[in-house]
């Protein structure tokens, strides 16, 4: 039975639809404190400690690149489901695991759920909401990634005193997944997908609910989804997304947000930063208690970003973001280098940490997904999605897993100043390739992308009521 929106009040649709987010950022965030007694208990080593971290980023390249396409063929609301399911199985497992080949092999699992979400959440949400508030409706994604990841830290402190407390750690992961589960029993399919399969009521039905009933704004754009699935076509593949283009600037824009917001370093202070406050004298009880007030701030701040995020030019934010992460992680390194038994130096280190986080967690983290979500044509959305999705991930367990290993080789001062620059140079790409998405609607976005490819303006006016100069 497909759900539609106007049994659940949207608020309810949106947050059933992006918690998954909230389980993304709980199972990759919780492994931060669980780390720290892993390694003793199982007895790791540097790379031992890394593959441990990694096993779900390996799982999300998988789930984002095997999982997440099949939302164009069978939808988003199932692949929701499913996701689900996959999150308790490998929540348990983890918990549950007698051995570091378990741990590993349970971990790769979660990480299929994990990507899955990943590639499937920003563009549902992105296909469930209005123009003027997409911003801030796909954004609760990155505000349910930075809950799980709080909650994470939580968990970690409250379970850090007992021997087995690593495995509750991992195993908590399970509720909330059970709770997204029964809840996405009520979600609504995406109008896109239900136009592009010919479910037209159902489709009216669901935009019926996103806008309030309001007739006229559900004729324009049931009209518009319906005229760019024409153009289109049925779901393109692997060939149509690598070589079309009117997909190219989407793509290129895609993979490089997707590769730049992990090599800025930020999942490795996210993971490590128990490892990075124990490096610079605190002990473990207090770096997992400075970790819960990181998570605090963290969630205020992406608050704060989703509230503006229709506000502000995506462009902008980034820009900005870039700027303060780069001079955050230069301050860091220099106190780091400085840290040699000395309080004031750790302090500058944890608040310099705390407000890379911040910049990350207002303009990056969000906007990322956001972005990618919203820039692919309709008929390769769920797949570009989950291509840069898969990218973003693969990036991710490459900083992930070679940071204990460069952070032994070169140190903590003179590593983040390597990640500091990579934030300059993030500043270079988003002015040269990437385009303003902000109050666009999707099938807006659509046509530009057209337009950028050549195609005649015949054409796309014999398709469409937008003006050359909406197009453009």
């Amino acid at each position: 039975m497909a759900a539609t929106t106007h049994r659940l009040p949207k608020g309810v649709v949106y947050f059933f639809g992006a918690l998954g987010g909230l389980l993304f950022g709980y199972d990759t965030g919780v492994i931060s404190g669980a780390i720290l007694f892993i390694e003793k208990q199982m007895d790791l080593g540097s790379w031992g400690q890394g593959w441990v971290v990694s096993a779900v980023l390996l799982g999300a390249v998988l789930g984002a690149l095997f999982i997440g396409p099949l939302s164009d063929r069978l939808g988003r609301r199932k692949l929701l489901l499913i996701s689900a399911l996959i999150f308790v199985i490998g929540a348990l497992g983890s918990a549950f695991a007698p051995e570091v080949w378990t741990l590993l092999i349970s971990r790769v699992i979660l990480g299929l759920a994990v990507g899955a979400a990943s590639a499937l959440i920003p563009t549902y949400l992105s296909e469930l909401s209005q123009a003027s508030k997409r911003g801030t409706v796909s954004g609760l994604f990155q505000l349910m990634v930075m809950t799980g990841i709080f909650l994470a830290y939580v968990t970690n402190y409250t379970f850090s005193g007992m021997y087995t407390g690593w495995r509750w750690m991992l195993g908590c992961a399970a509720v909330p997944a059970v709770v997204l589960f029964f809840g996405g029993l009520f979600l609504p399919e995406s109008p896109r997908y239900l136009v592009r399969t010919g479910q037209m009521q159902e489709a009216r039905h669901v935009l019926n609910g996103i806008y309030d009933n309001n007739s006229a704004a559900v004729k324009e754009e049931l009209d518009g989804i319906q005229r760019q699935a024409q153009i289109e076509g049925e779901s393109g593949g692997w060939h149509e997304l690598f070589t079309k283009k009117t997909v190219r600037p989407a793509l290129v824009l895609g993979i490089g947000l997707a590769i730049f917001q992990q090599v800025m370093g930020c999942n490795t202070v996210l993971y490590y930063a128990p490892t990075i406050f124990t490096a610079v004298g605190f002990g473990v009880s207090a770096a997992l208690l400075a970790h819960i007030g990181i998570g605090v701030f963290n969630v205020i701040v992406t608050a704060i970003a989703i509230a503006i995020m229709d506000k502000v030019n995506r462009r902008t934010m980034l820009i900005v973001g870039a700027v303060g992460m780069a001079v955050s992680l230069f301050v860091m390194s220099i106190a780091m280098r400085m840290s040699d038994g000395s309080q004031l130096a750790a302090i500058v280190c944890v608040v310099a940490l705390t407000v890379y986080i911040a910049f990350f967690s207002g303009t990056w983290g969000p906007v990322m997904w956001i972005m990618i979500g919203e820039a692919f044509p309709l008929n390769v959305r769920g797949l570009g999605n989950s291509f840069a999705s898969a990218v973003n991930w693969t990036a991710n367990a490459i900083v992930s897993v070679t940071f204990p290993f460069l952070l032994d080789l070169f140190g903590t001062g003179s590593l983040f100043i390597g990640y500091g620059v990579l934030c300059l140079v993030s500043i270079w790409f988003v002015r040269k390739y990437v385009f303003e998405t902000r109050n666009r609607s999707l099938e807006e976005i659509e046509a530009d992308l057209r337009a950028r490819a050549g195609v005649e303006k015949e054409q796309i006016n014999d398709y469409s009521e937008w003006t050359p100069a909406q197009a453009v």
